[in-house]
């Protein structure tokens, strides 16, 4: 077992070399980075990065930076559920109509074809929601449902079955072939227009499970079962995988697609090598838009390396909206749906596709300029109790807490920050309590990207809930620790295993964050 007692921030210790060009041997992957327009750092930057990331190793205070997240693009906390509609703090005045337009894309319910409002068309013919808000209500995160009468909006099954043409893929090392459904694609919608069966309905059932903790206390997690229920296009195929998804926050996004790549694939440890129990691998995808493999940061798997791809993905999944990344103007319903491939659609005439690449470049530039709020009463001794014991527990060991941002010539909203998203944006095996049992690029069924923290205690103010965790199972921050499994399984011990207190003082520093 590893030693918890000993802080792990420890694997970015090699960044000085790494910003200056220089990758170590375990370092593999795709280290291009197309979709960023990237300054070199100078001799004297790369000595300020240094100074400025190290190990804690004083919890009688908060770090000099730590207040501001996202550094100068931080923006001050509101009170209410719009505290992550905010844009960035540091977007010059000039760039504020696109992010407003953005917005406007991105609140938009479309409807379907043929419409009078013809750039609003194209809704589905299937789909799981009317617009992205719908699902990331108030840039927020998403829940299942939470009766059965109530619908899964911002929540879905994805499906596909093993093995299929690699095609390209053959590129990526490690990359474990999958196909899509025969049927039903590789997302299930629950919606459908007039004359197109939506198909499915998702069915979630719970069992209770209690955990003993120490000094006499338990808690009580969920375990769910899914079912896709009402199917309305015949049973799926024996083999298919499903894999529950709740939709995330979306704050912080660009300046998580800014964190250089060497930075996040020198802490991969795929063999374990330093053993701390801890291994981490970086899922390399395929990029639609440069044709390349590229690092995925994106998604519940990091299955997609770009905001613009993620965007796209969403509108043709999710809405059934077209785009030049993935044109097909029936979203991806399949050729077993003859009523939803020869619907009516919204790409003809005026557009070309149902969102062109101005729409989707709006889109996308609001996405990745949402504003993470400061943190509050960061000097707190609760919470600096609480960051000791997140530290020394070893949490640090995935949500590695800070990096700084590439240099980037055309997006000053991320460039050279140093923010503090508790993430290494790699892949950990989570163990089976966990598992959906679905691979994704590189990922397997029991791994899933480390989500960013930030932002994460202000949830129930946001989105009005506290459920946690790719599929909501875990209705507060403690139950979302005690599924920790796998790498996660030391770490999810000792918190069973801390005094009452430190458990107490531990989320404190979360819902800081």
């Amino acid at each position: 077992m590893p030693n918890l007692m000993r802080p792990r921030w420890t694997k970015l210790n090699s960044l000085a070399l790494m910003v200056a060009g220089f990758a170590p041997a375990a370092i593999s992957g795709p280290l291009d980075e197309p979709h960023l327009n990237i300054t070199l750092r100078t001799d004297d930057e790369i000595a300020r990065i240094e100074r400025v990331l190290f190990g804690v190793d004083d919890y009688s205070k908060a770090h000099q930076f730590e207040a501001k997240p996202a550094g100068a693009a931080t923006v001050r906390v509101l009170t209410n559920a719009d505290a992550f509609s905010q844009p960035t703090e540091n977007m010059p005045f000039e760039d504020e109509l696109d992010f407003k337009v953005g917005n406007g894309l991105f609140r938009k319910l479309w409807v379907s074809s043929p419409s009078s409002t013809l750039a609003s068309d194209g809704l589905g013919p299937l789909f799981n929601a009317r617009s992205c808000q719908r699902c990331h209500i108030k840039d927020g995160r998403g829940h299942p449902p939470e009766d059965p009468k109530d619908n899964s909006i911002s929540m879905f099954l994805r499906v596909s079955i093993p093995g299929g043409d690699a095609g390209a893929m053959v590129e990526i090392e490690d990359y474990i072939a999958t196909s899509p459904e025969p049927t039903y694609g590789e997302q299930l919608q629950d919606f459908g227009l007039p004359g197109v069966p939506a198909e499915y309905r998702l069915q979630i059932d719970y069992e209770e499970i209690d955990v003993a903790l120490s000094d006499g206390e338990t808690a009580t997690l969920r375990k769910p079962t899914y079912t896709a229920a009402n199917l309305g296009y015949g049973p799926l195929h024996p083999d298919a995988m499903l894999s529950p998804r709740v939709a995330p926050q979306m704050i912080g996004l660009g300046l998580l697609e800014a964190i250089p790549a060497a930075d996040i694939l020198a802490q991969a440890d795929p063999s374990d090598s330093d053993g701390d129990g801890i291994s981490g691998r970086a899922n390399i995808v395929w990029s639609v838009e440069y044709g390349m493999p590229m690092l995925g940061r994106f998604g519940l798997k990091a299955g997609h390396p770009t905001i613009r791809q993620q965007s796209a993905a969403a509108f043709a999944g999710d809405v059934g909206i077209s785009s030049p990344l993935y044109p097909a103007p029936y979203g991806e319903c399949t050729s077993a749906q003859v009523k939803c491939q020869t619907a009516p659609h919204g790409d003809q005439d005026v557009r070309g596709f149902e969102i062109d690449s101005e729409g989707l470049d709006l889109v996308t530039f609001y996405s990745r300029n949402l504003a993470v709020p400061a943190r509050r009463d960061v000097n707190d001794p609760k919470v600096l109790r609480g960051k000791q014991v997140f530290y020394e527990t070893g949490c640090v060991s995935c949500h590695t807490p800070a990096y700084v941002t590439h240099r980037l010539q055309d997006q000053p909203e991320q460039s050279f920050q140093m923010i503090w998203p508790y993430t290494d944006l790699l892949l950990h095996d989570m163990g089976e309590g966990l598992a959906d049992n679905r691979p994704e690029a590189r990922a397997t069924g029991k791994e899933w990207r480390t989500p960013p923290l930030w932002g994460i205690g202000m949830t129930e103010q946001v989105s009005d809930h506290t459920y946690f965790l790719h599929d909501g199972r875990a209705r507060s921050l403690l139950e979302a620790i005690l599924w920790h499994g796998g790498e996660a399984e030391a770490q999810r011990n000792a918190v069973i295993e801390m005094p009452a207190a430190d458990r107490v003082a531990l989320i404190e520093f979360l819902e800081n964050l």
